[in-house]
């Protein structure tokens, strides 16, 4: 076990500062490596709990997982990035995808063209580069350039998507890691592997879904299958390793819709939930995660709600499930 292996939390958008600010701290003082924030349609814009977890820290490897330019252009993502940037004094890194739950805003096509587009933008500001740039659907005019200092040139890239052709590009334009978001399953790790290129550093593959440990681990399990019922209808379908009853999602749909998010849980079975949530007592946990490793990740997230309550949820974690990846890496 001899290659880099990292651990991270990531956390929903909807909390106050001074619990962004508890959580960050106690996320680092536990001895995670990183900390994300999802940028999920309806929460808060992560850019200010980002700014107050960069405030409360010294050494998580920070970033928004993932931001999308459907909704936000790149502009305005890349200043966003170059303040966390400058705010953690060089930790933050850079996450987009094509995003989700889009549908009835009124919103630009969410395409590969305009991701493509976003990731140049991106880059040329960072960099300073204001000689222009047009592209398939964005563009920078010559001569535009930030108009205050940055703190680096370039920052790492994660792509978040369970696509082949999404993940080929992320390889060609040098993304450091690939993001399945909504995943505990390591035959999905084998198969994002196998899309990518096997020479010139591949990027990492990072596998993070709903997480919700607690010694009692029946209600833990219970509370995963309550949580991970909204996000299967958007990810189970993307899934190419899983075989799913054709009448489920819609079922889960419409019950979710209906803010029964108990009924939509009773219908995700053990297998399914398995695949697609972390969930169980402690040692539960980290058998998952280990297999995700054992299967090709290089980063394991663990995301929100993280426990019965979130702050028990991350200890936890920290205190029982990081030992237990250790000694198994020590192996």
């Amino acid at each position: 076990m001899s290659e880099p292996r990292s651990v991270s939390i990531a956390l929903q958008t909807d909390k106050t500062a001074p619990q962004y600010a508890a959580l960050g701290t106690m996320v680092e003082d536990l001895g995670f490596d990183g900390l994300s924030m999802f940028a999920d349609l309806g929460y808060q814009p992560p850019a200010g709990p980002m700014a107050v977890v960069a405030r409360a820290t010294t050494r998580l490897r920070l970033g928004v997982a993932c931001q999308n330019p459907a909704l936000v252009h790149p502009v305005e993502i890349a200043g966003q990035l170059a303040v966390l940037d400058e705010m953690s004094a060089g930790r933050a890194y850079l996450g987009l995808a094509r995003g989700a739950w889009l549908d009835g805003l009124g919103a630009p096509a969410s395409t590969m063209a305009r991701l493509a587009d976003a990731v140049e933008i991106v880059r040329r500001l960072l960099a300073g580069d204001d000689s222009g740039y047009r592209g398939a659907e964005l563009g920078l005019p010559p001569g535009f350039r930030f108009r205050f200092p940055g703190h680096r040139p370039r920052v790492d890239l994660l792509i978040g998507t369970w696509g082949h052709r999404t993940a080929g590009w992320a390889a060609s334009v040098g993304a450091a890691e690939i993001k399945i978001g909504g995943t505990a399953n390591p035959d999905m790790v084998r198969r994002l592997r196998s899309w990518l290129p096997a020479a010139g550093g591949p990027p990492g593959i990072v596998a993070g879904a709903v997480t919700v440990v607690d010694e009692d681990r029946a209600a833990a399990r219970a509370a995963a299958r309550r949580e991970v019922a909204m996000y299967l209808d958007v990810v189970a379908g993307l899934d190419p390793t899983v075989e799913l009853d054709p009448s489920l999602l819609p079922r889960l749909s419409a019950l979710v819709a209906a803010g029964d998010h108990a009924g939509a849980g009773a219908l995700i079975g053990d297998d399914l939930l398995d695949r697609f949530a972390f969930a169980g007592a402690p040692g539960d946990v980290a058998g998952q995660a280990e297999a995700l490793f054992d299967a090709g990740a290089a980063r394991v997230e663990f995301g929100t709600p993280h426990g019965l309550s979130p702050s028990h949820g991350v200890e936890l974690l920290g205190r029982q499930v990081l030992p237990a990846l250790a000694a198994w890496r020590a192996r």
